[in-house]
């Protein structure tokens, strides 16, 4: 390292262990009072008032709920310098069940997600990078974006809404709580990291009759059950063993007597994938086996596939860069490497604008003999310490890349 980036990774430690009450306390906050997708009023309050006390021009909004501002950097003339960071703000329709003396006071909602820590984690950020401003060689975008967990979700509606028109990053960062990683410690990945998610609606058409007298009856449970069955085939026998795919039907109904024939039965579940073009062909099997699975018992069936958000892809470069700049700041032991996961992240969206990366930041509390509780659990329960972690992690990520980018134009 350089003995300026020596001196401002200690600087950027000790205002994190300084500030990181103050932050805690923030996070339980927002813990105490989860607002679900585009209903983030009171988040957006406080976060804006935070950035407001720091200094920083808080921007024109983009949409009803989420904040964006900048801080400006001292440390060079090239304007042109910028980094974003990036952190949900939303929770979840779900009722908290954990015993802490900061539980969610708000009847069937709950940060079960972590959103209010990557929240907390930003705003401490802000305030980290708000005092070595003068050594910043570029500027910083902070989004706090709502309505991750609701699609079309708020990245897309940012980006819309013209984000990425006003501003132009060189790069974008974020992180995401994954209990199932310890504590203290940093995880990437190079290339895609999180799946495109799809939701899949089918409604199978019969004819009601007789449950004494199927013959009489064109009956849809039956096919329903045997669309399913084909359905999980579709990802052993059309691609290949090294894709990563998904393909989970997660609810029916249908019927409603025991002797009763119904007339349509309706089902549910996911499409999930690491690659664009298998994601399409999964996409049109899917529409092929459920019609003729259908018309070969004497139905009819419709699939609707709402789409949701891309692949999750790390450019491959800026991952590479982030790494050395966070083994810097951690030492090699904390900075690991992480599997793909078929979870989904909206993230994606800004990826496809500009290189970026999202980080995996452990959560887990490493008790033996004991397992974390994962994501959109009622009992999700992360460490705080790592709060510590993130504000690390997302400070030097920005001083480190702007430093590289200032470097490579001088």
């Amino acid at each position: 390292m350089f003995d300026n980036s020596l001196f401002i990774v200690e600087k950027i430690r000790k205002r994190v262990d300084e500030l990181y009450p103050e932050i805690v306390g923030i996070r339980r906050e927002i813990h105490r009072h989860p607002e679900l997708s585009f209903q983030e009023f009171r988040t957006t309050a406080l976060i804006r008032d935070y950035l407001l006390k720091l200094g920083l021009k808080v921007e024109h909004d983009f949409l009803d709920t989420g904040v964006v501002a900048l801080l400006e950097g001292g440390g060079s003339d090239k304007a042109s310098s910028l980094v974003a960071l990036r952190a949900d703000i939303d929770a979840l329709p779900l009722q908290e069940e954990n015993t802490h003396d900061f539980c969610s006071r708000e009847q069937g909602r709950m940060h079960a997600c972590g959103h209010d820590m990557h929240t907390a984690i930003l705003l401490g950020t802000a305030a980290v990078l708000s005092e070595i401003r003068e050594k910043l060689p570029g500027n910083v975008l902070f989004i706090f974006q709502p309505a991750e967990e609701k699609a079309p979700g708020g990245a897309k509606l940012l980006i819309d809404a013209g984000l990425f028109q006003e501003y132009d990053p060189s790069a974008v960062f974020a992180l995401h709580c994954f209990p199932d990683i310890p504590a203290g410690k940093v995880a990437l990945h190079e290339g895609g990291v999180m799946a495109a998610a799809d939701e899949l609606y089918i409604t199978v058409y019969g004819e009601g009759g007789h449950a004494s007298a199927p013959h009489k009856a064109a009956d849809p449970i039956l096919a329903a059950a045997h669309i399913i069955t084909a359905v999980q085939h579709l990802v052993s026998r059309v691609t290949s063993p090294y894709e990563p795919v998904v393909v989970s039907l997660c609810s029916i109904k249908g019927g409603n007597a025991t002797n009763v024939i119904p007339g349509k039965v309706a089902i549910s579940g996911t499409l999930r994938a690491m690659n664009e073009g298998v994601r399409a062909q999964i996409q049109e099997r899917l529409r092929e086996t459920v019609e003729h699975v259908a018309k070969g018992l004497g139905c009819r069936a419709e699939l609707e596939i709402v789409k949701g958000y891309p692949v999750v892809v790390n450019d491959p470069e800026t991952t590479r860069a982030l790494r050395k700049s966070l083994v810097d700041y951690f030492g090699m032991k904390d900075v690991v490497e992480c599997e793909p996961s078929m979870t989904a992240e909206d993230f994606s969206n800004y990826l496809q604008h500009c290189p970026g990366v999202f980080m995996k930041l452990g959560t887990g509390r490493n008790v033996a003999g004991k397992k974390d509780i994962f994501l959109h659990s009622p009992f999700f329960d992360p460490d705080e310490s790592s709060i510590a972690t993130g504000m690390g992690a997302m400070s030097y990520a920005a001083f480190s890349w702007l430093t590289s980018i200032n470097n490579a134009q001088q």
